[in-house]
């Protein structure tokens, strides 16, 4: 199995646990987008407790990559932590970039 495999493996093992649909060609997309830095376990993971991490995700992806600012942005990243688990501290970093396309209906921007 190759490392990517294995990291859409984890990515589906997370939304499997977490009661979250897979679209997993919507998942192969994001996670792949993400490039090597799925292969470094602590890059893969987000820290969504440390504000330098959740902004980042912010102006880089949610903005940057996605097109949205502001208060859509911020629930956007609530809604990814809240399904995942606020206590859980090993959030996957695709599923969590997967629960934002999702919510933000932008899955177009995978297509």
């Amino acid at each position: 199995m190759s490392k990517f495999d294995e990291a859409m493996e984890a990515s589906k093992a997370q939304m499997q646990s977490c009661n979250i649909d897979c679209d997993e060609a919507l998942l192969k997309s994001v996670t792949k987008a993400l490039g090597p830095s799925i292969y470094n376990k602590d890059s893969n993971l987000v820290a969504a407790g440390d504000p330098k991490e959740v902004e980042n995700i912010k102006t880089r992806f949610v903005a940057g990559k996605l097109g949205v600012e502001g208060a859509e942005a911020d629930k956007a990243i609530e809604h990814a932590i809240d399904k995942i688990g606020s206590a859980n501290r090993q959030k996957l970093r695709p599923v969590f970039y997967y629960l934002i396309v999702k919510y933000l209906n932008k899955e177009s921007v995978y297509s």
